[in-house]
């Protein structure tokens, strides 16, 4: 551990204090050490400074390239950024071990990884599986070609195509594991059909979370449990969503009323976060704290926007606005969640069938469910 040595053990030391490297896959740790993050990093990262994503290049700025690359477990590398914002990056420690710690990948096993972007995470891949077992799609041809050059410096052999993964690979099918490390809003039907009954998909959902799910045996359906909170960049071409002033637009409040309930746990309470997300998969939430408290801003990208508003005498007023009055909507799906005793994300898992697929809370067959639309 020589290159980066100080970095890299500060970084698997800060995992081992939270308990982050899996004891049932000791192989991970195995992985992460003989293939380190640096080796699959392109020669300029990109910084956030506040205003904008500015270049940190190897060549000029090696330590702040380094310390890009080796952050604490939540910190990710951004490799790419298009139109401002990223669209690539090499992923946080943390998130990657428990993905891969999700997949319960066996020696052997036929894999396919769907967003390649650095490689890194398809040669852990490989690590376990074996060369020649992975097979990793990537839509971005000059990332392609990054990664392939980065995975054949380590012999990992594994094969990387070009393709847009919603529709997977159906060339290499049937898998055995099959993993996406883009987040997507509804799980295409592909990925169930290319895994073999049995086979196991994780996938990141939702931009704030990841599941796994198991192909039953009759290989016409999938679920699986919530594994874990994170936030992933969406799949490469997903629109931009408006932001709430372009939302909310100039027009007066069409309803304005004083709001009751403290709004704390929205910025305190990830379990609630997620059953909201759950429950409102359209709905963007912001908060941020002035002088009069905590203030939060919803809209759904289209039409409807709600703010709530500290007056600074502990009080708080919703004005709301378009079709949908969505501070009434977050008070019902807020409601619903303490009815349902406050699952915590853990609790919450997602059934994939070829005509539809939902959400659900406790139990797959007889929990509360919440169809997924895509959005």
């Amino acid at each position: 551990m020589s290159e980066f040595g100080d970095r890299r053990r500060r970084l698997a030391a800060a995992m081992e204090r939270r308990g982050a490297w899996p004891a049932r896959s000791a192989w991970i740790r195995q992985a992460v050490d003989a293939l380190p993050r640096h080796r699959f990093a392109p020669q300029r990262l990109w910084r956030w400074n506040g205003q904008a994503y500015i270049p940190v290049d190897r060549r000029t700025d090696a330590e702040g390239w380094a310390a890009e690359v080796y952050g604490d477990p939540d910190a990710a590398a951004v490799t790419q950024v298009t139109d401002g914002r990223p669209s690539s990056s090499l992923s946080c420690q943390a998130v990657v071990v428990d993905m891969l710690d999700s997949l319960q990948v066996e020696p052997g096993h036929r894999v396919l990884e769907l967003g390649s972007g650095t490689g890194w995470n398809a040669a852990l891949l490989a690590f376990r599986a074996g060369r020649g077992q992975v097979t990793s799609v990537e839509v971005d041809p000059a990332l392609a070609a990054a990664a392939r050059w980065g995975l054949d410096a380590v012999d990992a052999q594994v094969a990387v195509e070009v393709g847009d993964g919603e529709a997977g690979w159906p060339a290499g099918a049937l898998y055995d594991r099959v993993m996406s490390t883009y987040a997507v809003p509804t799980v295409p039907w592909a990925w169930v059909a290319q895994t073999r009954p049995g086979g196991r998909i994780v996938t990141a959902w939702g931009r704030l979370g990841h599941v796994a799910l198991t192909v039953a045996e009759d290989g016409k359906s999938a679920t699986g449990w919530i594994q874990g909170l994170a936030q992933f960049m969406p799949a490469r071409g997903t629109r931009a969503d408006l932001d709430f002033s372009q939302v909310r637009g100039t027009d007066p409040a069409d309803d304005e009323r004083p709001y009751q309930r403290d709004i704390g746990p929205l910025r305190d309470d990830w379990n609630l976060r997620f059953a909201l997300r759950v429950a409102l998969p359209d709905v963007h939430v912001t908060l941020a704290a002035d002088a009069d408290g905590l203030n939060a801003w919803l809209h759904d990208s289209k039409s409807s926007w709600a703010s709530l508003s500290a007056l600074g005498d502990g009080t708080t007023v919703a004005h709301q606005g378009g079709p949908r009055r969505l501070a009434d909507e977050l008070d019902r799906a807020w409601d619903a969640w303490l009815d349902l005793d406050k699952p915590d994300v853990y609790d919450y898992g997602l059934t994939v069938e070829p005509d539809q697929q939902y959400a659900w809370a406790h139990d797959a067959q007889t929990g509360p469910r919440w169809p997924l639309n895509g959005d």
